[in-house]
C-alpha cells in the first residue's frame, strides 16, 4: 500500500516579506513590460505603436530570463506549505477554488477584450461591436498536443492568464505526489540531496542543466515569456525542494553572489545569439541551441542569486538591527505586508486587458514614444489599482472570483 510522503525536514511556515516583495514586484512590472511591447518591433502584441523600436525587446531581456521562473519559485514554495498543511483533497480544493474559479472567470469575462481591440486596430473588425466579437472569441476547440493548453480557438487564447493555468496544472499533478510516493524510498534520497547542497556550494545550481537542456532542444515560446511551459515546473519543483527542507535554503543563500555573476555572464553570452539568429526560440541551428541552452542555464543562476541574496539580506538585519521599539512600526508594516501579498494575483489578473485597453487610445497620438510610454503606464498602473482596490477587495463575490479568500 502507498503511503502518504513526508518531507526531509518540514520548514517553519514562517512569512517571507522578501517573497511577496519579489511577487509584487514581478506583477506591477508586468504592467511596464506590457506597455512596453506596445512599441517593440519583434512583438506581435495586440496594440501597435506606428512608430517602433528595437530598443524595448533588449532592455526587457534581462527581466525575462529570471521574473517569471522566480513567480513559479515562490509558488511552489507556497503550494508545498499548503499541500502539507491541507493534505491532498483539501489542496485540490483550495486551488481549484483559488486558481481555477479566477482563471474560468477571467478567462470569460476579461480575455476577450484584448482579443476585440486587436481585431479593431488592424482593421478587421472596426465596425463590430465587443458583443458581437464574443461568439467568435468562445468558438474553440480541444487540441490534446497542447497540455495544458487545450482549448484552442481562431480567436480564443489564454493570453496572459497562461501563469495562472500552469499553476493550476502543476498543483494539480504535486498532490498525488503525496499518496502514491513511498516515504522510506523518497527520504534517504531528499536527505543525501540537502546534505550535499551544503557540503559541495555549486550543487545548488544543478537544476541549470535540466534547465539549459530543455531550453536548447525543446525550444522556447514566445507566448510564455520566452520560456518553455514545462521549464517552468523545473523551477515549481525546487519552490516545493526549498520549502521541504531548509537546508537547500542556507545553500541558496551561500551561492547568491557567484550565482549572479554567472548568471550575468551565461546572459550577456546569450543576447547577442538571440540578434543574430533568424528564429532563435526555435530553429536548430548550432547557433540557436546553444544560446538558448545559455539562456536557460542563466535563468536558474539568476534566480539562486536574487532569492538568496534577499534571504541574505533578511538573515543580516534579522541578528543585528534591535528589536523594533514601536510596536505599532511593525503592526503597520505586517499589515502593508499582507495587503501587497494578497493584491498581487488580482492585480496580475487586471492589468492586461487595461494596459491594452489604455494603448488602444494613446498610440493614435502624435507624440514621441517616450510621452507615450509614460502614459499607458501611468494610467494602467491607476486604473489598475483602483479596480483592485474599488471593484474587488472589499465584496466577497468578487474577492472569490479573482482568487483571494472571500
Amino acid at each position: 500500500m502507498a503511503r502518504r510522503t513526508e518531507p526531509v525536514r518540514q520548514a517553519l511556515p514562517e512569512r517571507r516579506p522578501e517573497l511577496d516583495a519579489i511577487r509584487l514586484l514581478v506583477v506591477l512590472g508586468l504592467i511596464f513590460f506590457h506597455s512596453s511591447l506596445v512599441f517593440a518591433t519583434d512583438d506581435d502584441y495586440y496594440v501597435k505603436n506606428s512608430e517602433t523600436t528595437e530598443v524595448i525587446l533588449i532592455a526587457a531581456g534581462f527581466a525575462v530570463v529570471w521574473a517569471m521562473p522566480a513567480l513559479f519559485l515562490i509558488a511552489g514554495l507556497g503550494s508545498w506549505y499548503s499541500l502539507r498543511r491541507r493534505g491532498a483533497a483539501g489542496f485540490v480544493r483550495e486551488r481549484l477554488l483559488r486558481l481555477g474559479v479566477p482563471l474560468l472567470f477571467t478567462t470569460l469575462v476579461l480575455n476577450p477584450l484584448p482579443q476585440w481591440l486587436r481585431h479593431r486596430s488592424e482593421g478587421r473588425g472596426h465596425d463590430e461591436s465587443y458583443l458581437a466579437f464574443l461568439p467568435r472569441f468562445y468558438d474553440v476547440h480541444v487540441e490534446l498536443d497542447e497540455f495544458p493548453f487545450l482549448v484552442q480557438g481562431e480567436y480564443f487564447e489564454t493570453g496572459h492568464l497562461w501563469f495562472v493555468l500552469l499553476l493550476l496544472a502543476f498543483s494539480l499533478m504535486l498532490a498525488p505526489l503525496l499518496r502514491v510516493l513511498p516515504a522510506d524510498r523518497v527520504r534517504p534520497v531528499a536527505d543525501r540531496l540537502a546534505r550535499e547542497s551544503l557540503r559541495v556550494r555549486p550543487a545548488i545550481l544543478l537544476p541549470a542543466i535540466p534547465l539549459a537542456l530543455l531550453c536548447a532542444f525543446a525550444g522556447m515560446e514566445e507566448n510564455y515569456a520566452g520560456w518553455h511551459r514545462w521549464a517552468y515546473l523545473v523551477f515549481f519543483a525546487a519552490g516545493c525542494a526549498l520549502a521541504a527542507d531548509d537546508r537547500f535554503r542556507t545553500a541558496m543563500r551561500r551561492a547568491a553572489v557567484p550565482a549572479g555573476w554567472l548568471g550575468a555572464g551565461l546572459f550577456a553570452l546569450s543576447g547577442p545569439g538571440f540578434a543574430v539568429a533568424d528564429e532563435p526560440f526555435t530553429e536548430m541551428t548550432a547557433l540557436s541551441i546553444a544560446i538558448r541552452a545559455l539562456f536557460g542555464a542563466a535563468g536558474w543562476c539568476l534566480v539562486v542569486a536574487i532569492l538568496g541574496h534577499l534571504d541574505r539580506r533578511r538573515a543580516t538585519r534579522a541578528t543585528t538591527q534591535p528589536p523594533e521599539p514601536h510596536p505599532s512600526g511593525t503592526r503597520r508594516r505586517a499589515h502593508a505586508y499582507a495587503y501587497l501579498a494578497a493584491a498581487a494575483l488580482p492585480i496580475y489578473l487586471l492589468h492586461q486587458p487595461v494596459v491594452v485597453a489604455v494603448a488602444y487610445f494613446v498610440v493614435g497620438w502624435s507624440a514621441p514614444i517616450p510621452v507615450e510610454y509614460a502614459v499607458i503606464v501611468t494610467v494602467s498602473l491607476a486604473l489598475t489599482l483602483a479596480a483592485y482596490e474599488f471593484l474587488v477587495r472589499h465584496t466577497r463575490v468578487t474577492r472569490v472570483l479573482f482568487g483571494m479568500r472571500g
